[in-house]
């Protein structure tokens, strides 16, 4: 049984599919410090489970994906220099936890996706997004700046230009803009969401789940910066695929014209 640390994030797996719902929808869902450390503890849990395929985080309440941080907190938690690298290295810690995390990573987006919201977005793999949903950083309204992985992710997703539109202006974006310039996968009615995100989880579970993560590994690699992408632990990550019982099982089964019944191993 997966467990969380606060109730203001709740954790659960569903059959191969583990789910993070960010709760404090009075606050449309903003992550408080504490939100901000269960988010590792319950990603370290999932890692433990060999069963899990993907990784959900959504939102509660049915208005925010995640409307930023909990800025109430900033005059206790980010008052000064050293407060704020304190509170940025929580941040950091949640969002390079998503983003490492072996298995895939979806974000269900239903409503506001803001400032850390859309940093915690960004960290997973992919995103859909019901039609009504906006996104935004408002770091240059707040006088803040935004962390530096962060801004390499947005840039990694949706390019320079764009990148800098998003915080030059500060400005909301619609969900028709964030399709448009990558921001989003997929945009459905907010009435397909859930049942399109579990048709998405579905299909990545009956996958080979190495070949899963090597793709993952392999294309994170290939968005460091010059000289930092790790050739041998790919070229590790290829070589256990073509070793393993999946791929045996993979073969047979395409030669037998079934579907094939994956086991990570």
């Amino acid at each position: 049984m997966v467990q969380s640390p606060t109730s203001r994030v709740i954790a659960r797996i569903d059959g191969a599919v583990g789910h993070i719902v960010f709760n404090n929808p009075a606050r449309h869902n903003a992550v408080s410090l504490d939100m901000w450390e269960a988010v590792p503890v319950i990603l370290d849990q999932f890692a433990a489970d060999p069963a899990l395929r993907a990784v959900v985080l959504s939102g509660a309440g049915g208005k925010a994906f995640v409307a930023g941080a909990d800025i109430s907190q900033f005059e206790e938690t980010r008052s000064d220099v050293l407060r704020a690298q304190l509170y940025e290295a929580k941040t950091n810690t949640a969002f390079e936890r998503i983003a490492s995390f072996e298995k895939p990573t979806i974000a269900m987006i239903d409503g506001y996706c803001i400032g850390g919201g859309l940093g915690i977005a960004l960290s997973c793999d992919l995103r859909i997004a019901a039609e009504g949903s906006t996104f935004g950083i408002p770091a240059s309204k707040l006088g803040l700046a935004y962390g530096i992985e962060g801004t390499h992710r947005l840039v990694d997703v949706v390019g320079p230009a764009y990148a800098k539109e998003v915080f030059f202006t500060a400005r909301r974006f619609t969900h028709e803009e964030a399709w448009r310039m990558g921001l989003v996968n997929r945009v459905v009615p907010r009435e397909a969401l859930e049942a399109t995100v579990k048709e998405l989880c579905d299909t990545i579970a009956e996958n080979a789940p190495l070949t899963v993560a090597t793709a993952k590994r392999i294309v994170d690699e290939g968005l460091k910066v010059v000289g930092e992408f790790n050739v041998e632990a790919c070229e590790a990550l290829i070589e256990r695929c073509f070793a393993s019982q999946d791929y045996t099982e993979g073969r047979t089964a395409f030669m037998e014209k079934r579907k094939p019944q994956f086991r990570g191993e």
